[in-house]
């Protein structure tokens, strides 16, 4: 038996070119040979030779005594449309040379060419007359035009503007009240994690002032992300600030909390409970979880 017919499948799949009879003669013997000894192929051959026979039957549809003279009436209208067309553009192109060519647009044109030789005359002299003394430096911006500077870009929708907002309030925060709350305000509500990481990191380098240490204390109870809540437990237990062991402890209690997470805020606790800073951690998971500068940190991030 040939390979193409050697189930029921493919036999029934050639019924109709058996049928048609464009199966080549050793296909065509070997599907009659299957056909003798399967009933199941011959209910299948009566089905597709009542469907074969149906088919034969049909009417064969007559063209529109009107289809030609239809044709050609379409095609008549096309030919004359494409010939107004072009007739048009013609039309259109000689009446604005036309009117190129009329002596008010020769007048315009010489006098646009007169404009630019005096141009460049003006200027060729100018660059042999003696230089102009350097303008004076500009002066620094003073205090408020940096605050000013550094809590425009605190809000604007691009996370890299704001990254660079953190970066210059570095400078300015120690000084400057309201851009120490721009900065807390930052931590705690920012979408960007990268941003709300930088600004934990300058928070940290101003934690002598009472207020930093009070606010990242609250931050706590308000971070979502892993990345965040980590380095928090860490800053915590850099500043041996006992008032986060509440919250720590509450920040335990939150549903889906990361286990890594959870075994740093364990160890803070602990840590803080006892006087004693935790041994630094060589896990690789640790490494993916603490972020240890800004360098490590992902940068490049959408709004």
């Amino acid at each position: 038996m040939e390979a193409k017919f050697v189930n029921c499948e493919q036999v029934q799949e050639g019924l109709m070119d058996w049928l048609a009879g464009t199966l080549p003669s050793t296909e065509h013997q070997t599907l009659e040979a299957h056909l003798r000894q399967c009933p199941g192929c011959q209910q299948e051959l009566t089905a597709v030779r009542a469907l074969w026979t149906s088919l034969g039957q049909l009417p064969t549809p007559e063209p529109s005594e009107e289809l030609r003279p239809r044709f050609y009436t379409m095609l008549a209208e096309f030919q004359a449309t494409e010939q107004r067309r072009q007739r048009w553009s013609l039309a259109t192109l000689l009446a604005r040379l036309r009117a190129w060519w009329q002596p008010a647009y020769a007048l315009r044109l010489a006098y646009s060419l007169a404009l630019l030789l005096v141009g460049l005359a003006v200027g060729h002299g100018l660059k042999q007359s003696p230089a102009l003394p350097a303008p004076v430096a500009a002066l620094p911006p003073t205090a408020t035009g940096q605050q000013a500077q550094v809590l425009e870009l605190l809000a604007n929708p691009s996370a890299v503007q704001r990254l660079r907002a953190v970066s210059y309030a570095e400078e300015v925060a120690p000084t400057n009240e309201r851009v120490v709350a721009a900065l807390l305000s930052t931590l705690n509500q920012d979408p960007n994690v990268n941003v709300r990481l930088a600004s934990l990191e300058v928070l940290t380098g101003l934690s002598q002032d009472p207020v930093v240490r009070q606010g990242l204390v609250r931050s706590l109870q308000r971070q979502d992300s892993p990345l965040v809540q980590s380095a928090l437990a860490d800053v915590m237990v850099q500043l041996q600030e006992r008032r986060s062991v509440r919250p720590l402890r509450q920040l335990l209690r939150q549903e889906n909390l990361n286990q890594q997470v959870k075994d740093k805020i364990e160890q803070s606790i602990e840590s803080l409970s006892t006087d004693r800073a935790p041994q630094p951690s060589t896990s690789s998971t640790d490494h993916e979880i603490h972020p240890a500068t800004t360098a490590d940190r992902p940068i490049a991030v959408a709004a």
